[in-house]
């Protein structure tokens, strides 16, 4: 699942975690993309001193064995992790899905964690560039999922993104306990507090956000992506 940050990526990886057949991957990439970027992120030393951070041992892990011998891996991906020095041959051996939501409400979200973000910290660009590879490879456009469908009828889309990458879909996805997942990564405690607290998708949301003056440049930067991707979305 290849997502930007404060994406409802968090909650659907809670969602697959739910299930008895599926292993869950958080962010594999993070403290490789902190060591080559020299990004200061909230909790950077834990996320180094945790974490992998030698790409290529990360894709070998992410293209072995399954964890706890589960036959369904879902892996949560930030799209602006995955650097161009990276090795991307690994993923034409899994199955991309790309997680969208509105720019607007990515930034409002985003900047009330970490003050006025780029376009780069917001992963829109990434996410059409991976996209865009992805497409080159199989021959057609990849799946493409936004999270206000999601969140307007969660059962509904994820029966439909699980009939899209040819997997039953499981009610168990539509709950997880409160309190969060033994594979959260160790900057969970900055990003995740509302998703801890919740046991299931949050409701429809309201009007968009409004953006103040110096973060519009990256709203228009990071529209046309979306507008893309928004395109080509699946519908349940």
């Amino acid at each position: 699942m290849w997502s930007g940050p404060r994406n409802l990526s968090t909650a659907m990886m809670y969602a697959f975690g739910a299930r008895k057949d599926c292993a869950v991957s958080d962010e594999p990439y993070y403290a490789a993309y902190l060591l080559e970027t020299g990004l200061n992120h909230p909790m950077r030393d834990d996320i180094l001193a945790q974490w992998p951070q030698k790409p290529l041992d990360i894709s070998e892990r992410l293209t072995g064995s399954i964890p706890h011998g589960k036959p369904v891996y879902y892996q949560k991906h930030m799209t602006q992790h995955m650097l161009p020095a990276f090795d991307r041959e690994w993923m034409h051996d899994v199955t991309s899905v790309f997680l969208i939501r509105h720019p607007a409400r990515v930034i409002a979200s985003y900047h009330a964690k970490r003050e006025s973000p780029s376009l780069s910290d917001i992963g829109f660009r990434e996410q059409a560039e991976i996209y865009d590879q992805v497409a080159q490879h199989l021959g057609h456009a990849p799946i493409v999922i936004d999270s206000a469908d999601i969140r307007n009828d969660p059962e509904a889309m994820l029966r439909a993104l699980c009939q899209a990458i040819d997997l039953p879909f499981d009610p168990a996805m539509l709950s997880w306990p409160k309190g969060g997942h033994p594979q959260d990564g160790p900057w969970a405690p900055h990003w995740y507090p509302a998703v801890w607290n919740s046991t299931g998708f949050a409701g429809p949301e309201g009007p968009l956000p409004e953006i103040g003056d110096d973060l519009q440049a990256v709203l228009a930067q990071a529209m046309p992506y979306y507008t893309r991707l928004e395109a080509v979305k699946i519908h349940a």
